[in-house]
């Protein structure tokens, strides 16, 4: 963390939320992760269903990226359970989040208390207090389920099942205080936007100073954003009612198009090597020299 650096506020989920913090942690004074918890597939929906709580397993990954310093627990953060009966397939992660859940109080005392234990640098916090279900326009058709949803294509809009789910009030203030918030990269509609979905998400964007900074995906996304330019990507944003300052693209891997609205353009390299995702050192670099 850099003491002289901005406040910066990383929202999505999944694998791209979890490069980003670990590109941002490079530069930022603190740094707080807004996490979606609308995942309904694999070890999270199970225990989500199981359970009645918000999925855990991008908060897990996030956990993760804002380690302090590597230890035992926070490596057995990803181990998962083979040949175990009930347990096969679980990481061990969730089931840390999901007891801490049934014993803090509430699922947001669940988060504070695993970033206490892991020592992370910042706090990750779920995007809702309670379990979600993604709900989506696509082809004049409703669907519900991120697993679902991933698996079509001509998507409109998203939104939140129940609609009014209460985002934590930490959420908003991290967001008021900010100096840059960064939205993705990741599944444009089943992790960003579903992180998005939040109302009260949104208004604090609106009403925050920060700069917001969308960090766009390396590629397609087939079925979901197929055939997608970053331009495509942006407009999904303002049709969500997010309009990002700036737009963080690979054009070596993506098309630009043409960019909707004022957001300035930053292009460069930022695949890894291999193109298959974001390189944090990378990407720091970008995130850094925005204004």
């Amino acid at each position: 963390m850099n003491r002289g650096g901005p406040a910066v506020v990383a929202i999505g989920g999944g694998h791209g939320l979890a490069a980003s913090l670990t590109a941002v942690r490079c530069y930022a004074s603190a740094v707080t992760a807004v996490v979606s918890v609308a995942d309904d597939g694999g070890s999270s929906g199970r225990l989500r269903e199981l359970l009645g709580i918000p999925a855990p397993g991008d908060l897990r990954k996030c956990l993760g990226a804002l380690v302090g310093e590597r230890s035992i627990l926070s490596d057995a953060l990803e181990q998962r359970f083979a040949g175990a009966g009930e347990l096969e397939g679980h990481a061990f992660g969730n089931l840390l989040i999901a007891a801490l859940a049934s014993t803090a109080g509430s699922f947001v005392g669940a988060m504070r208390e695993a970033c206490r234990l892991l020592g992370t640098v910042g706090p990750v916090l779920p995007a809702t207090t309670v379990p979600v279900v993604l709900k989506a326009e696509a082809a004049g058709c409703e669907l519900e389920g991120q697993v679902r949803i991933m698996a079509s294509s001509g998507i409109t809009r998203v939104s939140l099942v129940p609609d009014d789910a209460e985002v934590p009030a930490e959420v908003t203030a991290a967001i008021a205080a900010a100096d840059q918030v960064v939205v993705g990269p990741g599944s444009l509609y089943t992790s960003v936007l579903a992180a998005l979905a939040p109302e009260p998400i949104r208004r604090a964007l609106r009403a925050s100073a920060a700069r917001v900074v969308y960090v766009c995906n390396l590629r397609e996304q087939v079925p979901e954003t197929a055939g997608y330019d970053v331009g495509d990507h942006v407009r999904a944003l303002h049709a969500h009612g997010v309009h990002p300052h700036w737009v963080v693209a690979d054009p070596d891997t993506i098309d630009v198009g043409e960019l909707p609205g004022s957001s300035q353009l930053w292009t460069g390299r930022l695949a890894a090597v291999g193109g298959g995702v974001h390189d944090p050192d990378l990407l720091c670099g970008a995130l850094r020299g925005l204004d």
